[in-house]
């Protein structure tokens, strides 16, 4: 019975455990240099990654056009403090209020 009970205690402690180191499955670990003005045109959308939660790493993620054989919606992930990327979030805000003054 103690057998039991000590492992059934240990099991939850590595359970606990595992969950505890968080998942980065969704979170930018690095960030690009520059991208290409075709990979530019590609972008949909953007969001933000902030320090929060799992992500150690503060970072805008642009969300590129899906292609009909990729499965996932590709990301790249910048510094938010470089000019180059505070200007590509201006024309991307710009293309999607365009876009929504269109529709």
């Amino acid at each position: 019975m103690k057998f039991q009970a000590l492992f059934f205690l240990l099991l939850l402690t590595c359970m606990y455990l595992s969950l505890a180191q968080g998942s980065y499955g969704n979170c930018c670990l690095g960030y690009v240099t520059s991208l290409r003005s075709r990979a530019k045109r590609n972008i949909e959308s953007y969001r933000m990654q902030e320090t929060d939660g799992d992500c150690n790493l503060r970072a805008v993620v642009f969300l590129m056009k899906k292609r009909p054989t990729q499965a996932k919606q590709p990301t790249v992930c910048a510094n938010p403090n470089k000019k180059w990327v505070q200007d590509l979030m201006k024309t991307v805000d710009a293309r999607m209020q365009a876009k929504n003054q269109g529709a």
